[in-house]
């Protein structure tokens, strides 16, 4: 089948899923989720393949990202399940008035249609996608990369069988087969048939959908996300929340780039933090940091881009900065608006902190770790949007569905 046609098949198929009540789309989703473990072992043996294809030609964190064990798999099925049991988005009513002509309005939640993906090494997003539009009654288009294509494929296979055991139409799951640049642009320019397109993955991918697509795209998942060490901060808080954001899983989005620190204890703090993540990670350092921590293995003078770049590695820039107000300047000029983070006991730092900076998530004395659809009660997420318009943060249901309204009368005219 080639992408037109896959493309065309599921903008068909979307009516089967738009209309379908709650308890047909959480049976669908169950299905899914017993399939995914049913086929457990033909997905791993994909996975495997995709892996000694991977060795060579990408990090090992990226590697990490890369791999599915029987532990994840089964995370995956539970992932689906969780979806099931969350409220249904669909239908609900967001607002209403009755004129006084009798007239009334109502506006409620509807399916957007089509939400296709463009996604790269993580096979996880398959299934993660895949259940969210399903209970938000939309059918997806989902078109990975290269590197986890065998994966990808195996899950889609198991997703439908599972739509089918449950009487549906498995074209609900749209797959592109073709994994060149051509069928990533022709994804990218369906109109009238996609109906939203989110990309997740590295910058190069994200802006060549926002520059390209002729359709609907979220801006989503570049992720230079700062810790700003406040000069009255909590050492000990500090150095766990530091650790965790860089450390944690260093190759997604929500975990750290750049430490900030304020000035005034730059001296005491920056080799408590050395001492903590020595040997681990290896830091990119501004004049003065670089100045305290010089002669230290694993510690470079930063060049301007360290503070633009997403590492996705065992890598963080560094700097000293002049309070709260050189923390958010510094953060103004290089944040993608993704998740940043102050450590501090001053309340009035904290306060000033989250309302001057301008990110999807802004953190007081808690790891940027915690910017995920699971850990924000959305069972899982469609991508992490950086925009403004339509959806901002974590995409859950509610952000697959747009409005329309319903009016209803008695012969008025106007």
């Amino acid at each position: 089948m080639t992408t037109e046609e896959m493309i065309a098949s599921v903008a068909a198929a979307k009516r089967y899923i738009s209309r379908l009540p709650s308890a047909g789309k959480n049976a669908a989703l169950n299905s899914v989720a017993d399939s995914i473990e049913k086929y457990a072992a033909e997905i791993l043996r994909a996975n495997a393949e995709d892996m000694r294809a991977a060795q060579n030609s990408v990090s090992q964190v990226m590697l990490d990202r890369l791999e599915l064990t029987p532990e994840r798999i089964k995370a995956m099925a539970e992932g689906v399940r969780c979806v099931a049991g969350l409220p249904d988005p669909v239908g609900r009513v967001l607002s209403g008035q009755t004129r006084r002509d009798g007239l009334t309005i109502t506006k409620v939640a509807v399916p957007l249609g089509v939400v296709a993906i463009i996604y790269e090494s993580r096979p996880n997003v398959t299934s993660d996608a895949a259940a969210l539009c399903i209970k938000s009654g939309n059918a997806c288009i989902l078109r990975t990369g290269k590197e986890a294509h065998r994966s990808a494929a195996a899950i889609v296979k198991a997703m439908r069988a599972g739509l089918e055991a449950a009487g549906l139409n498995g074209n609900i799951i749209g797959f592109a087969e073709d994994i060149s640049r051509d069928s990533a642009t022709r994804l990218m320019r369906a109109k009238g048939y996609v109906d939203l397109l989110i990309p997740r993955g590295g910058a190069g991918l994200i802006k060549a959908c926002v520059e390209n697509a002729t359709v609907p795209c979220i801006e989503t998942g570049t992720g230079i996300c700062h810790v700003y060490v406040d000069g009255k901060a909590d050492f000990s808080k500090a150095l766990k929340i530091v650790e965790n954001a860089k450390c944690s899983r260093p190759s997604v989005c929500n975990a750290a780039e750049v430490c900030l620190v304020d000035v005034s204890v730059a001296e005491k703090f920056l080799p408590l933090l050395y001492e903590k993540l020595a040997g681990k990670v290896q830091f990119f350092a501004d004049g003065t940091a670089f100045g305290i921590l010089r002669g230290k293995s694993g510690v470079f003078p930063a060049v301007e881009s360290d503070f633009d770049t997403e590492f996705l590695d065992y890598k963080l820039a560094v700097a000293a900065v002049e309070g709260v107000e050189g923390a958010v300047a510094h953060i103004f000029m290089h944040s993608t608006g993704h998740s940043d983070c102050i450590v501090t006991e001053d309340k009035a730092a904290a306060e000033k902190f989250t309302s001057l900076v301008d990110s999807a998530a802004v953190y007081v004395n808690a790891s940027t770790r915690f910017t995920d659809g699971g850990e924000f009660g959305l069972g899982c997420e469609m991508g992490i949007s950086t925009q403004k318009l339509h959806a901002r943060g974590p995409m859950g249901l509610e952000e697959l569905t747009t409005y329309k309204y319903i009016i209803s009368g008695n012969g008025n005219v106007r």
